[in-house]
C-alpha cells in the first residue's frame, strides 16, 4: 500500500491510491508482458482480478500466444471463446500441435458457440481459429483429419486477415505428403509474409483457378522435405509481388519417393525466375539432385546469397560434349555455399577454379565461399586460388583448425625472431667483451 502527501506535504492514508492506475493502457501492457515473462501467468491472474481496466489489459497478454498440444484444450477452449468472443480478437500466435490419436474420440463437427461459419463447412477446431479475428501467426502441425477444415479459412476474405507467418504440417498415414491442393488458397492470402510448408505435394497445375489473385506480400517461402512439382511451383511464384527468400530441402533419400518433384535443379532455378528481380536468397538443399546444364541465373539481379548440395549442380555433370559457356552466377552475389564436399568431379573442379580465378568479372562483389571438409589436394587448390582472388574461403569442420595452425606458425615465428635477437645480443655482448 502507498502512501502520498497531501497538498500541505503531509503523508496522510487519505491519499492512498493504486501507483499503476494512473499510467496509460500502453504502458500498462508493457508492464504486465514483463510480468508474464519473468513471473508466471498466474500472477498475472491474480491481477486481472483487481480490476475491471486490468482485467481486460491482462487479456491481452494473457491470450497473445496459445499453444494446444491436445485437441481437447482446443475444444475447451472454443468454448470459453462462445462465452467471451472478446478474448478471440487478443489472440496474436496459436499453434496446434498433437497426434492423429488424440483424435480418435472427439465431435469435431461440434458447434462453435460465437462463430458465424456454418458447422456444414468447417470442423470444430478450425471454426475456433475462424473466431480469433486478429490472428498473426499460425503453426499447424495436426493429423491429416483436419486438412479440408484448415484449409477452407484460406479460401475466405474475412478469415485470418491479419495472418502474416504461417506453419503448415499436416500429419498423413505411413508418413504420406499432404495434399497441397487442400490449402493452395494460402497462396492467395494477400497479406500473409511467410509461409513454410513441411510435406507437402502438388502437382503440375499449380493454381487452376480463374480468379487468381495479384501482387500478395510473400516475402519468404519455405518448402521442407516436399514433393512439389517445378511447374506447380512456377505458377505459385506469380503470385507474390517481391518474394525475398527461398528455401527447398529434401533428405538424401527421401520416403516415401518423390513422385512430383524434377530431379534437375536448373528445373526450380527456372521456376523462380518470376521473381528473379527480388529474390535475395536461394537455398536448395537436395542431395540427390543434379544438374544437366549449366545453370544461367544472370537474371537473378538481386541474389546475394546462393547455396547448393554439390559444385556440378552449379556447372552440371561432366559430359562428352566440350563446354563452350561457363556459369552465369547472380551478377551480385555475395556469398556461395555447398553442403557437399567439393572435386567429386574432376572436370567440374576445373570449372570451378576457372570461375574464382574470374571472380572480378562474373561476380565483382561475391565476398565469401562456404564449403566443407573433403580431398586435402581438391582444397588446397581453392585455396590457393582464393588467396590470389582475394576471395574468402569458410571451410566448416576444418576452419578453427587452419586458424590455430596459423596462430600456431604465428607463434613459432615470433620465438624464432625471439631466438635470433637473442643470439645477436649474446653475439654482440660476447665481442663487446
Amino acid at each position: 500500500m502507498l502512501v502520498f502527501p497531501d497538498e500541505d506535504g503531509d503523508s496522510t492514508t487519505a491519499n492512498q491510491r493504486d501507483c499503476l492506475g494512473v499510467l496509460p493502457d500502453e504502458i500498462l501492457l508493457q508492464v504486465f508482458e514483463t510480468l508474464a515473462k519473468l513471473g508466471t501467468r498466474k500472477d498475472l491472474c491474480n491481477v486481472s482480478r483487481l480490476n475491471k481496466r486490468y482485467h481486460r489489459l491482462s487479456d491481452a497478454t494473457l491470450y497473445k500466444q496459445v499453444l494446444f498440444q491436445t485437441p481437447e484444450l482446443h475444444l475447451t477452449f472454443s468454448e470459453s471463446l462462445g462465452r467471451r468472443p472478446r478474448r478471440g480478437s487478443a489472440i496474436n500466435e496459436v499453434t496446434l500441435a498433437y497426434p492423429s490419436s488424440e483424435l480418435s474420440q472427439l465431435a469435431l463437427d461440434a458447434h462453435v458457440p460465437g462463430s458465424y461459419i456454418h458447422p456444414s463447412r468447417f470442423d470444430g477446431l478450425s471454426r475456433t481459429l475462424s473466431i480469433m479475428s486478429n490472428l498473426e501467426k499460425l503453426d499447424i502441425a495436426v493429423p491429416s483429419t483436419l486438412l479440408h477444415g484448415i484449409g477452407s479459412l484460406f479460401n475466405g476474405p474475412f478469415d485470418l486477415s491479419c495472418l502474416k507467418v504461417c506453419k503448415l504440417f499436416y500429419q498423413c498415414p505411413n508418413n504420406d505428403y499432404w495434399d497441397l491442393r487442400e490449402n493452395i488458397h494460402v497462396f492467395a492470402h494477400p497479406e500473409l509474409e511467410e509461409l513454410t510448408l513441411r510435406r507437402a505435394k502438388l502437382d503440375e497445375q499449380g493454381f487452376n483457378f480463374l480468379e487468381r489473385p495479384h501482387e500478395t506480400a510473400l516475402k519468404k517461402l519455405h518448402l521442407i522435405e516436399c514433393d512439389i512439382n517445378d511447374d506447380g511451383l512456377g505458377d505459385l511464384l506469380e503470385l507474390p509481388e517481391a518474394l525475398e527468400e527461398f528455401v527447398m530441402t529434401h533428405e538424401e533419400e527421401p520416403e516415401p519417393e518423390l513422385e512430383e518433384s524434377s530431379d534437375n535443379v536448373a528445373d526450380y532455378i527456372n521456376a523462380l525466375k518470376s521473381q528473379s528481380e527480388s529474390l535475395e536468397s536461394i537455398t536448395i538443399d537436395s542431395p540427390s539432385m543434379t544438374s544437366r546444364k549449366v545453370l544461367r541465373m544472370r537474371e537473378f539481379g538481386a541474389v546475394k546469397t546462393l547455396r547448393l548440395n554439390w559444385d556440378y549442380q552449379l556447372f552440371g555433370k561432366s559430359s562428352k560434349k566440350p563446354r563452350l559457356h561457363s556459369v552465369g552466377l547472380p551478377p551480385e552475389l555475395e556469398m556461395l555455399e555447398f553442403f557437399n564436399e567439393l572435386g567429386t568431379d574432376a572436370e567440374v573442379n576445373d570449372l570451378l577454379l576457372a570461375l574464382i580465378e574470374s571472380k572480378a568479372v562474373v561476380a565483382r562483389r561475391w565476398k565469401t565461399m562456404v564449403v566443407v571438409e573433403g580431398d586435402e589436394d581438391v582444397l588446397k587448390q581453392i585455396k590457393a586460388t582464393c588467396k590470389e582472388v582475394g576471395l574468402q574461403l569458410d571451410i566448416i569442420g576444418a576452419f578453427d583448425e587452419d586458424t590455430e595452425s596459423e596462430s600456431d606458425e604465428d607463434e613459432d615465428s615470433e620465438d624464432e625472431e625471439e631466438n635470433d635477437s637473442g643470439s645477436s645480443q649474446h653475439g654482440s655482448s660476447v665481442s663487446d667483451s
